[in-house]
Order: structure tokens, then sequence, then C-alpha cells
């Protein structure tokens, strides 16, 4: 051990990524006509890892805009939905000392991707998706070599150069009020 030194650190230790697609069927009060919109909105979510996956649960809330009674009236239907993804992570060192740090990016937050009348005429079809990458931080042991070389801040030769010294300005500093 006389020429290397362990460093215990963090690190990103494991990570996954995942897209879901998924459709949902909302009631509206009235029998749409057409529909003119469809957005999702309130979005909030929150990871746990769970053994060698991390669970990322949520909810948003889907607006869908139609017209109603041969498209003379407008309404807004609006369903919360709930949903869990279970993303599955790749490890890159399994030699760590703990794992218990979960860092979530959203990727694509819940997009309406398409909205249909379902084909009895009564319901709203919204397909959604929505895709998260997640990280697992972790302690980690790091080895490094130590050198054998001694360096000085010699040898970092960080003298001016007289090259430096013609680049100034001399005008740049501002003679005092005259008198």
């Amino acid at each position: 051990m006389g020429n290397t030194r362990e460093i215990i650190t963090k690190a990103v230790v494991a990570k996954g990524r995942k897209n879901t697609t998924s459709n949902h069927t909302i009631r509206p009060n009235h029998a749409p006509s057409s529909i003119l919109g469809a957005w999702i909105i309130n979005h909030a979510y929150k990871a746990e890892k769970v053994g060698k996956t991390v669970e990322v649960s949520g909810h948003y809330d889907i607006n869908c805009w139609y017209s109603c009674n041969d498209n003379t009236k407008t309404d807004v239907a609006t369903d919360r939905v709930e949903y869990k993804d279970v993303i599955k992570l790749k490890y890159k060192d399994d030699k760590t000392i703990a794992d218990k740090e979960v860092n979530v990016q959203v990727l694509q937050q819940p997009n309406c991707v398409e909205a249909v009348i379902s084909p009895n005429g009564n319901k709203l079809v919204v397909t959604v998706e929505r895709e998260f990458l997640v990280e697992l931080i972790g302690e980690t042991k790091v080895v490094v070599r130590l050198s054998d070389e001694d360096f000085e801040d010699d040898d970092w030769d960080l003298d001016i150069d007289d090259e430096e010294f013609e680049e100034l300005n001399p005008d740049f500093l501002v003679d005092g009020e005259e008198e």
C-alpha cells in the first residue's frame, strides 16, 4: 500500500431509463362530437429504490377540451391519473459501500400524444407518453497510485513573460482629476 491510496467517494454506480406510453379513458359529462385539444398539467412524482430497481410514483391531470351537442357547445373533461414506473438499473460497480441516494431526471414530461373519441362515441381515449432517467448514487472506493516524483511550485513556471507586459495598455489607468 506504499504507492497507492484508497479514497472513499460518492459516484454514480447504477443508471436506468424508461419510456412509457399509456392509454387513459375519460368519461365526459356529454357525448363528444369532436376533440378540440388535450393537455397534461400538475405532474408530481417521487422515486424510491426497491431492490435492483427504482420505482417512480406520481400523478398528473389530463384535461380534454371537446365539443358536444353537434358542435354547438364545449366542455372540458378532467381526470387524475396515478402511475408507478418500475425502472431496472444497470450497475457499473457491484462493490458499492452504500447506495441510498436516487436522482431522477424527467426526460419527457407527461405529454398527450393522441386523443380520440372511442368507437362507441361516449368516451375519450388519451394516449400519454413520459420518460425518466434515474441514477443511483453510492459510496465507492477508488484506488490511486502515488507518483514517485516530487513536484515543487518552481516546476510550474508561472513567471510573467516580457511579452505579456508589452500587451498591457498604458492608457488603461486614468489620471486623477487635473488641478
